[in-house]
């Protein structure tokens, strides 16, 4: 009984969802709906009048008089035929268009949801198989049920009418037209059922036929693709995927077709039975020509009415069941959450940025990815993360940035835990460049502005931040300069090399006003010179910003104030670039090893 009522009341925030994306439209769609569920009734009354009207009249020895008698009938039929026309051309322009208005509308819900979403949920595959059943239902399920909703109130509202007509020949025959109907109804609920289920299981493999396909047509795999002739390799295994998913639903299909034969076949069987009921009353005399007309389209019409009713009433159910699938992704909470009274961030700050006994273990995994980490950052202060992959080093940045929250201990700055600040002003305090940078097909001035959409899209402020970085001189020399489409996405786009790339998106991490900036391999893919050239001046380029440099290349972070060397989540080692080559231990080593591949 709980689950029918949650499922019940699983349309009611659907509804609502439809109702707020166009009020309009949605008024208009239930009004045309119900007037289509009037005009039937009328157009089949006013056809036993006419039938009537001619057979009354055919005794008549003026013909004119006799016709002009069943004229006005005609005409009344002709305005309910016009008019139920133009109630279906409009139901389709007004149907198209609120279909439309609710996809954009939960299309922009499911976008929010994404972006509101943990940076958790996006490293767990249940997470995308939530994400791709929501972005299946979304579109048109909401719609769907109005939709449903309406054709049960115009069947409703028919029916009504032609059980009425019916009941003057038979009070049995209502009975008849439920039986005939409810086998179908049933077998469509079962395989509702089945379907959902199906779906259910089948997601994972769906999603990795879309990722297959996806890697046959994307630029991102093109080129390994061709060199490993890996094309037929991949193809065919994503052919074998759509066999399987086809061979199991074409069995659920086959059950389904055979079930709903017999279902129909039952139907056929009692409706032909009503209907040598009514010939029957008619050959007797009983039933006269216009009534015979009459009960044959009332029985015709309650038949189509009773069935699309019971239809629409177990495609409700179907609806429910696979609505579980929207809210189940809306329904996902973050875990990061707002203070309640936020406190301001300190600007300027002054002891700045402290980690007390911080550990942080990733939810899909058992190994501590940082564990007990205790570092310091001052205001002004250049700190260097070094080690190898796998020891933290973004995992560290990524709780500073609260994508993350420890599993215990806890981060401040000026005392103040991370907490207690606003998410956003955070953030927004902080310029960061991971090494896997976004690559935007936009303007290369998009490209830079979208760090800092607060700002207005000036032009100087723009070539500041790319001089700054070096990405001025590689814009400069683009056809439209900064107004150039970078990456080969859209038409008359400019692709970079990488060390390009990440130019423009160092330029990104200059153009916030921030107090931090978190350089994550931040030239890792330019060439000496080009690096050299940036840190040679990079005290000027943070323009007394404090900083932290993630590296490999340990020539590169000789100059911060502090270094610390990272090993499996733990910090074995601090302190400036000389006292950890006097120490004589990891980090002199890996710098030894380095420097003796440029000797």
């Amino acid at each position: 009984m709980r689950d029918k009522l949650q499922n019940t009341l699983r349309l009611l925030p659907a509804l609502r969802l439809v109702w707020q994306s166009s009020p309009r439209w949605t008024i208009a769609r239930v009004v045309l709906l119900t007037i289509q569920g009037i005009l039937p009734v009328v157009s089949i009354y006013l056809s036993k009048l006419i039938i009537d009207a001619v057979a009354a009249n055919l005794s008549l020895a003026d013909k004119t008089v006799a016709f002009r008698n069943v004229l006005i009938l005609i005409a009344l039929a002709g305005g309910v035929t016009l008019l139920t026309t133009l109630a279906n051309s409009l139901t389709e322009l007004v149907t198209t268009a609120h279909s439309q208005r609710v996809t954009d509308y939960m299309q922009g819900i499911i976008n929010a949801k994404s972006i509101a979403a943990d940076l958790e949920y996006y490293e767990n595959p249940l997470y995308y198989d939530t994400l791709q059943r929501a972005q299946q239902e979304a579109p048109y399920r909401p719609p769907q049920i109005l939709n449903r909703l309406a054709q049960i109130g115009q069947n409703s509202i028919s029916l009504v009418a032609m059980i009425g007509l019916l009941l003057t020949l038979h009070w049995g025959i209502l009975g008849v037209l439920f039986v005939a109907a409810l086998p179908a109804m049933l077998v469509r609920i079962k395989y509702s059922r089945v379907m959902y289920d199906w779906q259910r299981k089948w997601t994972p493999m769906q999603r990795q036929g879309f990722y297959l396909a996806w890697m046959l047509t994307s630029d991102q795999f093109a080129k390994e693709i061709r060199l490993f002739d890996l094309g037929h390799y991949f193809s065919d295994w994503y052919l074998r995927i759509r066999r399987q998913i086809y061979k199991e639903s074409l069995k659920i299909f086959t059950r389904r077709f055979i079930a709903n034969f017999f279902a129909e076949a039952i139907a056929g069987v009692l409706i032909f039975a009503i209907y040598a009921l009514i010939i029957y009353q008619a050959i007797n005399g009983v039933l006269r020509l216009g009534d015979l007309v009459l009960y044959y389209q009332a029985l015709q019409r309650g038949q189509n009415d009773i069935k699309s009713l019971l239809a629409n009433v177990s495609a409700l159910y179907e609806d429910n069941l696979f609505l579980g699938n929207l809210y189940e992704f809306l329904d996902l909470q973050p875990r990061l959450v707002e203070p309640i009274n936020p406190k301001p961030i300190p600007r300027p700050m002054q002891s700045g940025i402290v980690f007390h006994d911080v550990s942080f273990q990733y939810s899909t995994t058992t190994r501590q990815a940082l564990h007990n980490i205790n570092l310091s950052i001052k205001p002004g202060e250049v700190v260097a993360l070094v080690g190898e992959n796998g020891s933290g080093k973004t995992t560290l940045v990524k709780l500073l940035c609260r994508l993350y929250d420890p599993s215990s201990g806890y981060i401040t700055i000026d005392g103040v835990d991370i907490k207690d600040y606003q998410i956003s002003e955070l953030r927004r305090d902080i310029s960061i460049i991971f090494q896997d940078y976004a690559k935007y097909n936009f303007t290369a001035q998009e490209n830079i502005w979208l760090a800092n959409i607060d700002l207005p899209a000036n032009r100087d402020s723009i070539i500041a931040a790319a001089r700054r970085s070096g990405a001025d001189d590689v814009i400069s020399k683009l056809p439209k300069g900064y107004d150039t489409i970078l990456g080969k996405l859209f038409d008359q786009g400019e692709e970079l090399s990488i060390g390009q790339w990440q130019k423009i998106a160092l330029a990104r991490a200059f153009l916030r006003d921030s107090q931090l900036i978190v350089l994550d391999e931040p030239t890792s893919a330019m060439d000496p010179k080009a690096e050299y050239e940036v840190f040679e001046k990079f005290r000027q380029l943070i323009q007394n910003q404090a900083a932290i440099l993630i590296s490999h290349r340990l020539s590169t972070v000789k100059m911060a104030d502090r270094i610390y060397v990272m090993e499996n989540g733990t910090i074995i080692e601090s302190g400036t670039h000389d006292e950890l080559i006097q120490m004589g231990n990891r980090y002199a080593y890996l710098y030894e090893t380095q420097a003796q591949q440029y000797r």
